[in-house]
Parts: structure tokens; sequence; C-alpha cells
């Protein structure tokens, strides 16, 4: 039974780290295929996919955490709608949906800070292990979308 006070959330693996979006965020989950590169573009952009009537860059979480991953059969790309822009995301796995009250998620610690903290909304213990909640609008500054609408990427 869902009360007014649950949060479902997507939970999804970048390297060995379980993090999870609010699932408002996300649009869709898409099994992995290579995007189009697109010349000059920031080091943060995989390319672009063909999605619906256009295309959406594709940002892999695994290199925006510094991570070292490679592309398997689990790999997947979650399509995320921040304020009227569409991204894709490219993470190690997505694990499942997960409903957790919010009551049961607590603010970053202080000694989280600077751009991590940016990234984290909320952080929720599972099984003993901290579930990071990202806020998918702060996944890209705002001069990095202005990047994105000027390669066409967005």
């Amino acid at each position: 039974m869902m009360t007014g006070d649950d949060v479902q959330l997507v939970t999804f693996r970048v390297g060995r780290q379980e993090f999870a979006f609010d699932i408002l965020q996300v649009e869709r989950i898409l099994r992995y295929s290579a995007p189009s590169p697109l010349p000059n573009a920031p080091g943060f952009l995989e390319g672009v996919l063909p999605y619906g009537d256009g295309t959406v860059p594709v940002i892999d979480l695994r290199k925006r955490f510094e991570l070292e991953a490679a592309i398997r059969e689990e790999t997947r790309l979650m399509v995320l709608e921040l304020e009227g822009q569409r991204i894709a995301v490219l993470v190690d796995e997505v694990v499942e949906v997960l409903r957790v009250e919010s009551t049961s998620i607590s603010a970053p610690s202080p000694f989280v800070s600077g751009l991590a903290a940016v990234y984290i909304s909320g952080i929720v213990t599972r099984g003993g292990r901290p579930l990071i909640i990202l806020n998918a609008r702060k996944l890209l500054s705002s001069s990095e979308r202005l990047s994105l609408t000027e390669l066409g990427a967005a």
C-alpha cells in the first residue's frame, strides 16, 4: 500500500556503488546501443542516439563519476527529462524500482561537499548499505546544458 509519503526510486549501479533517481525523473530505460560521436564534444558527452522524432545526448555517468567500466550485457541507457531537455545517462545496470518512505531519506552528510554534494538529493540506508539518490537536474551545469544546445545535441 502506498501512502502520500512514499517515494518510488529507480535503482542502478555505476561501478560498485548503487544509486537511484526519483522515478518521476526517468522517462524510459533502453538497452545499450553505441551513440554517434559528435566532433568537438565535451568529455562528458558520449554522443547522441536517435530517440523519438529527434536525438538525445548520452552522458556516461561512469566518466562523470571518474569510474572505469566496460560495456556489458547489463549496461543500460536511462532517458531522463530535465526541465524540458532530455538526456540519456549510461549506467552499468538497472537494479530495481524501490518504494521508500520519504522520512527514511536523509540529507547528505556535511562531509559530502563540493561537486559530489551538488549531485546528491538524499541517502537511504538499505540492507546496511547507503543508496545515494541523485538529483538528475543537477547532473549538468547550466554551461554544460548550453554546450549541448550549441552542439545541437539537445
